[in-house]
């Protein structure tokens, strides 16, 4: 027997009602990867262990560029793309599966206020960990790239943050 029009209306109410009465960090949030593809066991890839949060909130992206930095940082033209929510203290893992070897430099974003928009109070960092300064925010793919070869490779990469007119990690992750 259907239901009346007005209970039909109640329950399709009843996916949003579950997910708003859910409780915060019930469940793990999935990574979010463009395109969908994992890292397998001992098959080339690179992972970067990204660490030096300024705090537990937000949204992480990470971008894979390469091989080669013909496009490095271009708007969009990221070879994948990684993004997850930030669940806790402690640092996150981004592994990206690598079909030919060659040059792969990783950039990442730390939505800190978790407002979905660049501004100052977000952090970043890359691949290698360069210098980064209010002049240059965007650094040289040379100063970024990690070589990926037939192995999985995994590098550290410390975010940074603007305090005042300066760039860098918090005090606790100093390079």
């Amino acid at each position: 027997m259907p239901l009346p029009p007005r209970n039909r209306r109640h329950w399709a109410l009843a996916p949003l009602l579950v997910t708003l009465l859910a409780p915060m960090g019930a469940a793990a949030q999935p990574q979010i990867r463009t395109p969908d593809q994992a890292c397998l066991p001992g098959q080339p890839s690179l992972t970067v262990e990204v660490s030096g949060f300024v705090n537990d909130n937000g949204t992480v992206r990470a971008q894979l560029y390469g091989p080669g930095g013909a496009r490095f940082l271009d708007k969009g033209q990221w070879a994948m793309r990684i993004e997850q929510r930030r669940q806790g203290p402690g640092p996150m893992r981004f592994c990206f599966p690598i079909t030919q070897p060659g040059d792969y430099a990783v950039a990442v974003r730390h939505d800190a206020n978790a407002n979905g928009k660049s501004d100052w109070n977000d952090g970043g960092g890359f691949t290698r960990n360069p210098h980064l300064s209010v002049f240059k925010l965007k650094p040289a793919f040379a100063a970024t790239a990690v070589a990926v070869g037939q192995r999985p490779v995994t590098v550290p990469v410390v975010m940074q943050y603007r305090r005042g007119l300066v760039i860098g990690p918090l005090e606790r992750d100093r390079l």
